[in-house]
């Protein structure tokens, strides 16, 4: 079979939009080049363990690939694709040069591509991830390690807004939490959440792609007796009250739900919140306060911002 590449240079700020709209549109893996990993400091107690080529990064910008099968569909699914992105100014999303090109690869390229960009990564000081073909040996007794297929889902676990929502879980959850995941993706934070000791978790995703990679994720890390995947639009017709409710998502999404989200926490519970571009911290946070909730902790990672916030 044969595959079609598609490339967008972008912005870091569009790059998770963007991701979304590809996987929508089909993609069964996104890439992402930013040359900012090449020159950007790490601490050694996370000690991310890859080797970066300056040859497969822009000059500047990002660049999102993705790669779709080529059939009688394709020419409908890019058009639908860049329309998707441009709609992203709506939301004040910089696209920067918003170049998209499309290029052939034959099924071996399409099939190890991504795979290069992705080796484990500790993130934090008790979880490391580790991409499912990878053999990697624990470096202390307490490491917690999850094991993902990013090849099926949205992302690999290693973007700040999923480092910075995984360390505040680390920072919240107690044993026996019950936690609502919304806007799952990859299932990673369901599955960190389960490390962690809560005793029940739903996973919450509108997209079915994804609903089906989080189920198979969840599966792989041993943690679906814990974690219940399903298709659900935010946190509609959810009953019941939990300790938790953690969102990495756009910032225009979040605060669509944060009533619902005060709604269905118990009182003193957490709603963590992630995916918030620099730009937009006040605008969620002013949203938070209105709805009622104390902001316990606003975290920093680069350009991007997660706010850890407790019900009154």
């Amino acid at each position: 079979m044969k595959w079609s590449e598609i490339s967008i240079h972008t912005t870091q700020e569009a790059v998770e939009p963007i991701s979304n709209i590809l996987h929508e549109a089909g993609a069964s893996g996104v890439v992402i080049e930013d040359p900012f990993d090449l020159t950007k400091e790490r601490e050694d107690v996370f000690g991310e363990i890859y080797q970066l080529n300056p040859d497969d990064y822009p000059e500047e910008g990002v660049i999102v690939k993705a790669y779709l099968p080529v059939n009688s569909f394709l020419g409908e699914a890019v058009d639908e694709i860049k329309e998707a992105i441009n709609n992203l100014l709506l939301f004040d999303i910089d696209l920067g040069h918003n170049n998209i090109t499309i290029s052939e690869v034959n099924e071996e390229e399409w099939a190890t591509a991504w795979k290069k960009y992705y080796n484990p990564v500790k993130i934090s000081e008790k979880f490391t991830i580790v991409p499912t073909w990878e053999t990697y040996e624990p470096v202390s007794s307490d490491e917690l390690i999850i094991e993902l297929d990013p090849g099926m889902a949205f992302g690999t676990g290693t973007h700040p807004t999923t480092v910075m929502s995984i360390q505040a879980l680390e920072r919240t959850v107690k044993n026996g939490d019950q936690i609502i995941d919304v806007g799952t993706g990859s299932g990673v934070l369901s599955i960190a959440g389960a490390m962690l000791g809560a005793s029940k978790i739903e996973a919450l995703d509108l997209d079915t792609v994804a609903v089906e990679s989080a189920k198979i994720n969840v599966k792989l890390n041993k943690v679906q007796e814990i974690v219940t995947v399903s298709q659900n639009n935010l946190l509609e017709n959810i009953e019941g009250t939990v300790d938790i409710v953690v969102a990495n998502i756009l910032a225009e999404i979040i605060l669509r739900f944060i009533n619902d989200a005060a709604r269905v926490l118990k009182p003193n519970g957490y709603f963590i919140v992630s995916g918030i571009i620099n730009t937009k911290k006040q605008e969620v946070k002013d949203g938070l306060l209105k709805a009622g909730f104390l902001i316990n902790e606003i975290m920093l990672m680069e350009d991007w911002v997660a706010i850890i916030a407790r019900k009154k």
